[in-house]
Order: C-alpha cells, then structure tokens, then sequence
C-alpha cells in the first residue's frame, strides 16, 4: 500500500518561471500517483473525483517534441498577434488602471505570463497569477481571497488557453455568482470555438503548441488536486511540481520565443466575438449532439472536443476513438501520432466542422 508523503507549508511560488512572470497561488505536495486506467475507472464509477488524483507524467519522446517546434515555428506569429489583440483588450477596459490576470491552471498558465510581458512592454501594471479551478468542485475561493487583499477585484480577470465544450467557462459563472469578493466571471481566452469566453481573439480551433505539452511547459507543474488529504481549511488547492524534468523544461523558451513578438505587433481590435458567441455556442451544441449519437457517448465529459482537448485526452485519459477532421492537417499530427503510437483507432469528422480533432473517452467503470 502507498503511504503519503508529508506536505509541504502552502506558499505562493513562481514554478520554473521567473518570479515576475508568474504566482502560483497553489499549494506544492507530495502524493501517490494513480496510473491512468486505474483513475479512470474509478471517476466514471463515480467513487472519485478526478480532482482528488494525479496520474503520472512523462518527458515527451523526441519525435513528439519535434511536433511541439514544429507547431511553434509555424503558429507562433498567429499566438503572438492573438496574445497582442488580448493585450491591448484588456487594457482598454479600464483605462488607467492595474491589469490583474488570474490564469486558470495550468493550460492558461502560459498565456498569463506572454499577456503579463506584453502588457509590462506596453508601459501598463500588470500582474498575474495562476489559480486553480476544478470542474463541478468551483474556484479556489482561498486564492481569491489572497489576490483581493492585494488588488481591486474589479481589475481582474480570469485567462485561459482556448475553450472545449465550455465546462471551464461555466463552472467559473457558478462559482462567482453572487460572489462576496467582487470577483466578475470575464473569462479572456487566445480561441473561442464553444462560443463561452467572454473574450477572445479568435474562433478557430488552431493548433497552440503549449497545448501539446504539459507540466514541461507550464513550470513544471501539475493541473490542480483538491484532495482533502492534502487540502485543509484556509490552503490553496493543491498540485505536483516536476523538478525532476527540469532537463526538459520547455516553460522559460516557449514564452521568451512569443513575448517579444507579441510586444512588437500592432494590435488588432476584437470586435465581432460577442456577435457571434450566440451562433457558436448553438453550433458547439449541435456538434455535441451528432457526435453523442454517432459514437453512443452518453456522457458528454466523455467528449472532448479541439485540438488541444483532444491531445489533453490522449496523454492523461484512456481514449476510445479520435476524430479528425483532415488526417493530413499538420496542425493534428500529433494527435494522429499519438493515437496511432496507442492502437488507438482515427476516423474522420465531416469536413465541415469547426473543431478539427476530438477524442472520446472509453467507458472503463459504470458510468454515475
């Protein structure tokens, strides 16, 4: 039987960062991995959340980490822009005014940090820290508090990468609803094709190269655990830090690529996304729907839909089927890759289709 590890005092750090890119507001230990069938199984039993465990992570192979350059060198100048048109949004909703950025972790840990720079370049006070929320568990109310102690809740607002189905989205509107910190649930995202941000600067499911990866990428650190073992009153959710990949950290180089990019554009306005959230969200649902039918998932946390969902899926969940639009897009190499390297099965998605990859889950307990 696994015996835990003591737990370390909660303390705000910055991961393989530099301080003044990010602060964590989460709370380093040490726990026992679960192996990915065994946590499957029992989330889908219903015995455990999957919040309360952490699977294990591995250094990616060398030929999965040419798909990660690969994807920045040809991507790269489209984050860029984006992350300057999310820049330049933010500072425009109040003028004058601090930015305080709350990346969700760990996906939107990344974006914070090129939003953060970008903005700093920009000659505005910015300031960002990763917080932690957890689907159908809400947001780390202990971590809100800590970040409105220090600045005017009203400055601040939540970033992630991309929306999927839009379930982060959502749990950050119940989780703020009548909040009594002032905290509004804005929600800034790089692509939007679920229609559920707030804000974003684009729609399209394009490949971002940090959703390849994992904690190599976002400081060497896990997604979010809330495990009463380890997560008492007044401490901030929980997660894993990776020291021991440090060799392959690709967290410092993949911002210090971007950052300077995303300074020296010219901004473009956002102006259509709040137009056309109504009209996405209906196609997202829509989408949903078919693929439920077509592949007998009952259970849409089972469907995870965008490229970077799907890749997520594939390297941390036990996986069914993929589904690509275009086998040949380089933009789904690695999911393809992936897959195949799992026996993994790959059919096509109709070509006209906004999300260009999704995986379904496989049933591996009885479902709640």
């Amino acid at each position: 039987m696994l015996v835990e590890k003591a737990v370390r005092p909660t303390m705000p750090f910055s991961g393989s960062y530099d301080p003044e890119d990010v602060t964590f507001l989460l709370k380093p230990v040490d726990m026992p991995e679960t192996q990915v069938a065994e946590k499957e199984a029992v989330i889908q039993s219903g015995r455990r959340h999957y919040s309360e465990m952490i699977a294990p992570e591995a250094v990616p192979t060398a030929r999965y980490l040419e798909l990660y350059h690969a994807a920045l060198a040809r991507n790269g100048d489209r984050l860029a822009e984006d992350v300057s048109a999310l820049a330049a949004h933010l500072a425009s909703r109040r003028p004058g005014r601090e930015i305080v950025i709350l990346s969700l972790a760990r996906a939107g840990t990344p974006i914070g940090v090129l939003l953060a720079r970008t903005l700093r370049a920009w000659g505005h006070a910015a300031h960002h820290y990763s917080i932690s929320i957890i689907r159908d568990r809400g947001i780390d109310d202990v971590a809100l508090a800590y970040v409105s102690r220090r600045h005017d809740p009203a400055d601040a607002v939540f970033v992630d990468g991309w929306t999927g189905k839009g379930a982060i989205a959502g749990e950050l509107r119940r989780s703020l609803a009548d909040h009594p910190l002032g905290f509004a649930p804005v929600l800034a995202v790089v692509t939007d094709p679920a229609g559920q941000a707030d804000i974003a600067a684009s729609t399209d499911d394009y490949l971002i190269a940090s959703g390849l990866l994992n904690g190599i990428v976002s400081g060497l650190v896990s997604r979010s655990i809330l495990n009463a073992r380890f997560v008492g009153d007044g401490d901030f959710h929980a997660c894993v830090t990776y020291p021991q990949h440090a060799h392959a950290d690709l967290s410092r180089a993949f911002v210090d690529a971007l950052a300077p990019r995303a300074a020296a554009a010219v901004p473009r306005t956002i102006v259509d996304h709040a137009a056309r959230r109504p009209s996405l969200r209906a196609e997202c649902a829509a989408m949903l729907s078919r693929i439920s039918a077509r592949t007998g998932t009952s259970d849409l946390n089972r469907i995870k839909p965008g490229i970077a969902e799907a890749t997520r899926a594939l390297l941390r969940r036990v996986p069914e089927r993929v589904l690509v639009r275009d086998p040949h897009d380089e933009d789904v190499a690695h999911v393809v890759q992936l897959a195949d390297e799992a026996g993994i099965p790959v059919d096509r998605l109709e070509p006209e289709s906004r999300y260009r990859a999704i995986t379904i889950i496989r049933t591996l307990g009885t479902e709640p």
